[in-house]
């Protein structure tokens, strides 16, 4: 547990992380009901989801470890110290939790609802088996020496790694279609307030450590708020710039396999409101 020197920064520690976990946890929301509205998940990069649940497991097992278990802890603050506090709070794990509960929802809206010519492409699923294959490598390194520490740094790296390529697809799909109808930009709006809220509670965890270790200790956890606030900002972009209200724009002549490499098939004219 941290010794907070001022008891008002421990307040705005937890106010910002609880802040960031609420933002987070509603941003899934607005996704789920757009796609009930419509019956429809057309507009929706698979890609993307697929990319999206595999970077909230691997999240969800690293928070998990590192705030439940003993062992675990021991080992970080033998390397970082044992004045440090462990950087994962439980608004982290409870954020965790539900990701991947909400990520499992609307995958399941893929399943039951109109998608069109909608596929995961080739290339996604051999990013996610990769991932998962290398992962279980990791694991039988890690047995001999017991090297926990560093197995659910593994995890925390992939999730940095989901995070930085995930919207890729889905930015991709946009621009070729000319519209950001179907995707939802309240998911946007809430994952940015998200961002920056995770940002400034490890700020004030800083301040009265008066160490950054927490930075540089969770990398993960840093780069997961600056990649998402970025490509946040692309969507909005896209959203209220490039393509504002394109609800009836034709899209039968755009050509989605070279501008979307990561979609192997759409049918734009069914991205309309169901």
């Amino acid at each position: 547990m941290a010794s907070w020197n001022f008891l008002p920064l421990e307040i705005i520690y937890n106010i910002f992380g609880w802040t960031a976990f609420l933002s987070w946890s509603i941003s899934f929301y607005p996704q789920v009901i757009l796609n009930f509205r419509r019956k429809s998940v057309v507009g929706l990069n698979f890609d993307f989801l697929v990319l999206n649940f595999t970077k909230h497991s691997t999240y969800l097992i690293y928070n998990a470890c590192l705030f439940f278990s003993p062992v675990l802890q021991k080992q970080y603050h033998e390397k970082y110290g044992y004045g440090e506090m462990i950087p994962v709070a439980a608004n982290d794990v409870a954020f965790s939790v539900h990701a991947v509960l909400l990520t499992t929802i609307t995958l399941f809206q893929v399943l039951i609802y109109d998608r069109g010519n909608q596929k995961v492409s080739k290339t996604c699923i051999g990013i996610a088996s990769a991932v998962w294959l290398s992962v279980a490598v990791c694991v039988f390194v890690a047995l001999p020496n017991q090297s926990w520490l560093w197995l659910i740094s593994v995890f925390n790296t992939v999730q940095v790694i989901m995070t930085t390529i995930k919207y890729i697809p889905q930015a991709i799909m946009n621009f070729g279609r000319k519209s950001t109808e179907g995707w939802s930009i309240g998911n946007i709006l809430l994952d940015l307030l998200g961002g920056v809220m995770n940002y400034a509670q490890m700020a004030m965890q800083s301040i009265d450590q008066g160490s950054w270790v927490n930075f540089y200790g969770n990398m993960g956890k840093t780069l997961l708020s600056l990649v998402s606030v970025f490509f946040d900002i692309i969507f909005m972009f896209q959203h209220y710039v490039l393509y504002p209200s394109n609800k009836n724009v034709d899209f039968s002549n755009v050509d989605l396999e070279s501008t979307a490499p990561l979609v192997k098939s759409s049918n734009p004219s069914q991205a309309e409101t169901a």
